[in-house]
């Protein structure tokens, strides 16, 4: 899976829409076929966003295209999945699954209509919603459940399915998802899936507390946010990248553990913090990822705070 810092969530009947989530800076795109598409609009909305994955594709937009299908128990999954599987799209965002066995069932769903639509088998990826209390208790099997599995996606949105699903009461701090969340990470990363998401921040009239959500869940290990509104982006974008001073810091590390290691050390002192080879390990890791971003999205894949430690 690519790096995606920022996924902004379209209403797929909104196809004038789409454009301006591109041009928002987003890494990627949910083209939403679920909740934000009136029952009487499917259908639509289908067709739409179908031209909508034309569209981005032929302006030659790098931006992740995902498609949120209807949930299993609605009986619309096969036609979304049908309708949609076409070229240009990366993946599927799965909604509202509760185990493993849901994750194979839409799985075969997805290799029915890859090989019916003429696309290459194992093309399309799944984005794993976890939004029910199921979900997150057998989060770690739906990690590994298919290899079409890319990422998990810890919903803790206020008043949404999980908190209904699960009974916590929302809070700015995130107290009450904190374990929810943590358990997300740590199934992602031991099932080898780089780049967990997190999100969604509702409140449109608190940037600070966006931003808060945001570090805090960097803080925690995601990779990215699920967003509901492009005013998010570019918050999300700077938070979810290393920023100067990290890469910065992280070259003098490096520098400064060749330097000893010519000499036969194989430990440094670097301001002030004893650094060996497992230290460098993280230091690599964190500047070849930010050249993954520099490549994808040219100057705004460094952050532009100087100051982050």
């Amino acid at each position: 899976m690519r790096p995606l810092r920022s996924l902004l969530f379209v209403p797929g009947h909104r196809g004038t829409w789409v454009e301006k989530a591109v041009a928002s800076g987003a890494d990627g795109l949910i083209l939403d076929l679920e909740d934000s598409v009136p029952e009487g609009l499917k259908a639509d909305a289908r067709a739409e966003v179908v031209r909508s994955i034309g569209r981005l594709r032929q302006s030659g937009s790098r931006a992740g295209v995902y498609v949120r299908v209807n949930a299993l128990d609605t009986g619309l999954s096969g036609d979304d999945i049908e309708a949609v599987a076409v070229g240009g799209l990366d993946g599927l965002s799965l909604p509202k699954i509760f185990g493993p066995e849901d994750v194979v069932r839409f799985d075969a769903l997805v290799t029915h209509f890859e090989r019916k639509n003429g696309l290459e088998p194992g093309a399309i990826e799944f984005i794993c919603n976890l939004e029910t209390a199921e979900a997150y208790a057998s989060c770690e099997q739906i990690a590994a459940a298919s290899p079409r599995v890319a990422a998990l996606f810890a919903g803790t949105a206020r008043d949404a399915d999980v908190s209904r699903s699960i009974g916590f009461q929302f809070t700015a701090s995130g107290q009450e998802t904190l374990y929810l969340r943590s358990r997300a990470v740590l199934a992602a990363r031991a099932a080898g899936l780089e780049f967990p998401l997190v999100g969604v921040w509702q409140d449109l009239a608190d940037p600070e507390g966006a931003r808060r959500f945001s570090e805090q869940n960097r803080d925690l290990g995601f990779r990215g946010q699920v967003l509901i509104h492009p005013s998010h982006v570019e918050v999300a974008n700077e938070v979810f990248s290393p920023s100067r001073f990290e890469v910065e810091f992280y070259e003098g590390m490096i520098s400064a553990f060749e330097k000893a290691e010519a000499t036969g050390a194989a430990a440094v002192r670097y301001e002030g913090m004893h650094v060996d080879y497992a230290h460098i390990k993280t230091a690599r890791e964190v500047l070849a990822y930010n050249n993954r971003l520099l490549d994808r999205k040219g100057a705004h894949g460094l952050a532009t705070s100087p100051t982050r430690s």
